[in-house]
């Protein structure tokens, strides 16, 4: 469990670094499209094209490190209104429900990668399977995010568990 755990902890770093490494990547190529667009009257075909791209790229890899700082919409209300062994099981049963979610995004996605191979990018010579990645790279990562916000969870909550006995 320690070595998934450590194993989790990494592999949401590098999405939240890659993440921000798009993000900046988008702003950066924004600001290029605009000042080409606005300032010199010729806009770039490129830019608006890997802007787009690099966003869809940020937004999957950054949900994995959301998930595990907890700053999903969460029915955290109803769970801390519900007993504390209810409000677990409801928070069990939606990091399951995510789990399901995310599989079938993975499943889906890379379906769809397979399917747009051929396909290339407007403006560029490069397939768009590349931008369709984004969903199965990044549901790997957010399912490791989940099973290690429920380990660590069951962790804690075996602990207070035990506590309470005392």
């Amino acid at each position: 469990m320690k070595l998934f755990l450590k194993l989790e902890a990494m592999t949401t770093r590098l999405a939240l670094r890659l993440s921000i490494v798009f993000l900046l990547i988008a702003t950066g190529l924004a600001l290029y499209q605009v000042t080409t667009r606005f300032v010199f009257g010729h806009p770039s075909t490129w830019s608006e094209v890997i802007t787009r791209s690099a966003m869809i790229w940020c937004v999957f890899l950054a949900v994995a490190p959301a998930f595990r700082e907890g700053a999903m919409i969460a029915v955290e209300i109803v769970q801390k209104m519900l007993p504390p062994r209810l409000g677990f099981a409801l928070y069990l049963v939606s990091m399951g429900l995510s789990v399901v979610f995310f599989c079938i995004l993975f499943w889906q996605g890379w379906a769809m990668t397979e399917r747009v191979m051929s396909q290339k990018l407007a403006a560029l010579e490069i397939s768009i399977a590349w931008v369709y990645a984004a969903l199965p790279v990044g549901s790997v990562f957010i399912l490791l995010a989940i099973l290690g916000c429920v380990l660590r969870a069951i962790k804690q909550g075996a602990h207070e568990f035990a506590a309470g006995l005392q």
